[in-house]
């Protein structure tokens, strides 16, 4: 019978979704590309990882390593272009590439060291994500609003397996040290199923009800709001209203933050400290009330009331509009059908922003 090491089907699995991301237009855009580039080294590790503890291959071990000191740098690149305004210039990636280079000429003229070194390298940039993250959902001024909450998920899982894949080579060294590496492959074959535990866990964290607000109220407390808050929240409610930029699909905090002409940041904690909500729940609030009118008004299917209202993910669309509403979309067009246009307005206003 022909023995299949794990990472190679860790491998395979990753290069489908390469595939995948590669097929949908999204993903052409310049801020997302580095995580394709970071989806094809991952894959490229696992079959390394195959390689090296599956067949007992030692030859490629250096290009293992080279590539190991890679993804911690490609994943703080990835979820750093989601932080800006305009993505990172290649002129200003290269101290990244530092980590690698250095990596290789340990192998060259000083190995003793390379395995602390790399530990240093995973450690100090799983630190790094995390400090990205502590801004909460809104710091992602480049993540599309309609997936604001699932990429800062993905933040955090991508900082803890950054640390994790840190401290399992201090496992490996120490068993090295101990046992000769007795039981080196058992830790790698298992770290490989942790990856994919938390491959598993991320989609679930991604179907999981739990909003953007509660979220939210877990991380921050708000301060009261100042006369500044409330003229930035009052040019975004403005705007809103006149243009309805909320209705494209591809909004961001960024794009906002620019057509109002304030700082990101500025935008996001005036509707945090005006609204008591995060930007992606106070435009979801517009998109939700478009649809209900929408569903009251026409009988258009469902699912095209959700893209015209600028949702593109039936999950957020059900969830947002429970959130809003208190009820599915199709109950609430079964409830608006049966009631008298008053009573309609009167339910929409319910839940119109504060």
């Amino acid at each position: 019978m022909i023995f299949v090491p794990l990472p190679f089907v860790v491998a395979l699995l990753l290069a489908i979704l390469l595939v995948r991301m590669l097929r949908q237009e999204d993903w052409r855009a310049r801020e997302r590309q580095p995580f394709m580039f970071l989806i094809g080294v991952y894959a490229l590790q696992s079959v390394f990882i195959g390689i090296r503890w599956g067949y007992e291959i030692l030859a490629i071990m250096p290009a293992q390593s080279i590539t190991a000191a890679l993804i911690p740098a490609i994943a703080w690149i990835s979820f750093r272009n989601l932080t800006l305004e305009e993505p990172l210039r290649l002129t200003r990636l290269w101290p990244h590439a530092l980590p690698a280079a250095t990596i290789a000429l340990m192998l060259a003229f000083w190995r003793e060291p390379m395995g602390f070194v790399l530990i240093m390298i995973f450690i100090g940039y799983g630190v790094a994500l995390f400090w990205l993250a502590r801004r909460g959902p809104d710091g992602l001024i480049a993540s599309r609003l309609d997936g604001t909450l699932l990429s800062y998920r993905s933040l955090l899982i991508t900082a803890t397996a950054v640390v994790a894949g840190g401290l399992s080579d201090v496992f490996i060294s120490l068993d090295f040290e101990r046992s000769g590496g007795a039981h080196a492959a058992s830790i790698v074959a298992f770290g490989n199923v942790i990856a994919l535990l938390i491959l598993g866990g991320a989609a679930l964290v991604a179907g999981t009800n739990q909003s953007a607000e509660e979220l939210a109220a877990e991380m921050t407390v708000n301060p009261a709001p100042t006369e500044e808050d409330g003229s930035a929240a009052a040019a975004l409610d403005a705007l809103m209203q006149s243009k309805a930029i909320y209705l494209d699909p591809d909004l961001n905090l960024n794009r906002i933050a620019r057509k109002l002409g304030l700082p990101a940041r500025r935008v996001s904690m005036a509707v945090n400290r005006i609204h008591g909500m995060s930007v992606s729940q106070y435009v979801n609030a517009f998109r939700i009330r478009h649809a209900c009118d929408a569903l009251a008004a026409t009988d258009h299917p469902v699912t095209r009331v959700m893209f015209d209202s600028g949702f593109i993910s039936k999950s957020n669309f059900n969830r947002e509009f429970a959130r809003v509403t208190g009820e599915s979309p199709t109950e609430f067009r079964r409830r608006a059908e049966n009631q008298p246009q008053q009573d309609r307005d009167e339910a929409r206003v319910a839940f119109v922003l504060p």
